[in-house]
C-alpha cells in the first residue's frame, strides 16, 4: 500500500513546488520604506514592527528623513532592518541636494557606522546626473560597495546609467509615472538595472496581474521587487492592504519567479541572509 502512496505523493510535492504561488504565503522584503520624523510621535518602533508583522513583511529596506529614524528602527531589529542612507537631513534637502556640497561630509560622517547597503532613495532630474553631490555619491557608492536608489523618470534614469556604468542602480517605483514602454525600454538597454514597484498600481488591476507586466516579469525575474513608499505616515495604516495586493498578483506567477520578486532579488542586491 506505502508502494503505492508513495509515487502519488512525489507527484504531489512536485506539483506543488512547480505551481503558482498562493495568495498570503510569501514572506516579502519590503525595498521601500521610509521612517521619517512626522512618523516618530505617531508610531513608536514596536507599533511599527506590529505593522510590518500584520502585513507578512520579514526584512525592510528602510530610508528616514533624518537618517534617526532607520537607526532606531535598525538597533530595535537589525536582522530584519536593512539601512539605506537618505542624503535629506530636513524635508527642504529633496529640492537642493544635488547641489549642496555640505551633503557630502553629512553622508561621509554617517557612513562611518557601516551599516549602509545603498544611498537614497533620492529625488533628481535628469539635468541634475551630473551635479557635483551626484557625482560625489558615484565615488561613495564606489567606496563602500553601496548601490544608488534613485526616484526619477525614464530619462533622468538613463542619464544615471550613462554616466555611471560601473554603479549598481535600483529605480524607485518603476519610474512612477513613466509608462510601460518607457520602463521596459530602459531595462532592455540597461541589463543591470533593479526596479522597485511602490506606487506602481498599473502592474494590476482590481487583483487581476497585467499582462503586459507579467510577461517582463517572466522575463527579468532577477530584477525587480515589491515595496509600499511609507512617504507620509498615514501610509502605515495602508502597508497591510498594500502588500496584501501585492500578494494578490504575485499569487498569478509561477512560485519560483513570485519569490524572486516577493524577497530574494531585494535580498541579493542588500547581501541579507533568507
Amino acid at each position: 500500500m506505502h508502494r503505492l502512496l508513495y509515487p502519488l505523493l512525489l507527484a504531489c510535492v512536485a506539483g506543488f513546488l512547480s505551481s503558482p504561488a498562493r495568495a498570503q504565503d510569501l514572506p516579502i522584503f519590503d525595498a521601500h520604506i521610509h521612517y521619517s520624523q512626522p512618523d516618530w510621535s505617531v508610531y513608536t518602533p514596536e507599533a511599527i514592527f506590529g505593522i510590518l508583522d500584520k502585513a507578512g513583511v520579514r526584512w525592510a529596506m528602510v530610508s528616514s528623513t533624518p537618517d534617526e529614524g532607520t537607526i532606531r528602527l535598525y538597533e530595535k531589529s537589525p536582522a530584519r532592518i536593512v539601512p539605506i542612507l537618505r542624503p535629506y537631513r530636513t524635508r527642504p534637502d529633496m529640492g537642493t541636494w544635488t547641489a549642496d556640497l555640505s551633503i557630502l561630509p553629512y553622508v561621509e560622517e554617517r557612513l562611518n557606522r557601516g551599516i549602509y547597503k545603498g544611498l537614497g532613495e533620492f529625488h533628481l532630474s535628469a539635468s541634475q546626473a551630473d551635479d557635483p553631490v551626484v557625482r560625489g555619491f558615484a565615488d561613495l557608492a564606489r567606496r563602500h560597495n553601496l548601490f544608488l536608489y534613485a526616484h526619477t523618470d525614464a530619462a533622468g534614469m538613463e542619464a544615471l546609467l550613462v554616466r555611471y556604468p560601473q554603479i549598481r542602480f535600483l529605480w524607485a517605483h518603476a519610474g512612477l509615472g513613466e509608462p510601460f514602454e518607457a520602463v521596459a525600454r530602459v531595462m532592455e538597454r540597461h541589463p543591470s538595472l533593479m526596479i522597485e514597484l511602490s506606487l506602481k498600481y498599473e502592474v494590476s488591476s482590481g487583483g487581476t496581474l497585467d499582462s503586459r507586466w507579467k510577461e517582463l516579469f517572466l522575463k527579468h525575474a532577477d530584477r525587480f521587487m515589491v515595496g509600499t513608499d511609507t512617504w507620509v505616515t498615514s501610509q502605515w495604516d495602508r502597508l497591510p492592504s498594500v502588500q496584501g495586493d501585492h500578494q494578490q498578483w504575485l499569487a498569478q506567477l509561477p512560485r519560483d519567479v513570485a519569490e524572486k520578486i516577493a524577497f530574494r532579488n531585494a535580498a541579493r542586491l542588500t547581501g541579507t541572509p533568507h
